[in-house]
């Protein structure tokens, strides 16, 4: 009995170490997705009532035709997530990852304050719609993994570094 009661009290740590993990693979899975669907006219099309108002990001159709900005952006998701499954090989890979995820996540959530559509006109607030706001709205769960994916390759470089100090 004793066992089975140890195994359980294992449990909650060792589902922890997998889920942290975890982030890992999941966050770039997302990105590879995502990324590569930024190749596609579908895709460009449905950016720019997204990025054509926001302040930070909308001056980029200057530069850009639609489908050149999606292509820059589908490059630069899909490089965000090799940077993140370089985890694996470095940490300072997944920082740098991480930093640019939070900067891309912050990036969309703002367009909730210059996308229209996003809060729910016909309900009190903070009703939102589904389209944008609710598809917006996840990013801020991504922008926390992203935050945490930061943190932890941090702790991981200040630890080797450590881990050297006391070696030598």
């Amino acid at each position: 009995m004793g066992t089975s009661n140890t195994n359980a009290s294992n449990l909650g740590p060792k589902l922890k170490k997998l889920s942290q993990c975890s982030f890992f693979i999941v966050l770039p899975i997302i990105y590879f997705w995502f990324g590569g669907m930024k190749f596609t006219g579908y895709e460009a099309k449905g950016l720019v009532p997204l990025v054509e108002p926001s302040v930070l990001i909308g001056w980029m159709y200057n530069i850009f035709s639609e489908q050149g900005f999606s292509n820059f952006l589908g490059v630069l998701e899909i490089a965000i997530g090799l940077l993140i499954l370089g985890r694996f090989l470095s940490p300072k890979l997944s920082a740098v990852g991480g930093v640019l995820s939070c900067g891309l996540f912050f990036t969309t959530l703002s367009f909730m304050l210059t996308t229209e559509g996003v809060f729910e006109s016909t309900l009190s607030f903070p009703a939102i719609s589904v389209m944008p706001g609710q598809f917006l709205l996840k990013d801020i769960g991504l922008l926390a993994m992203s935050a945490y994916i930061v943190g932890e390759s941090l702790c991981a470089i200040q630890c080797k570094k450590y881990v050297e100090v006391e070696q030598t």
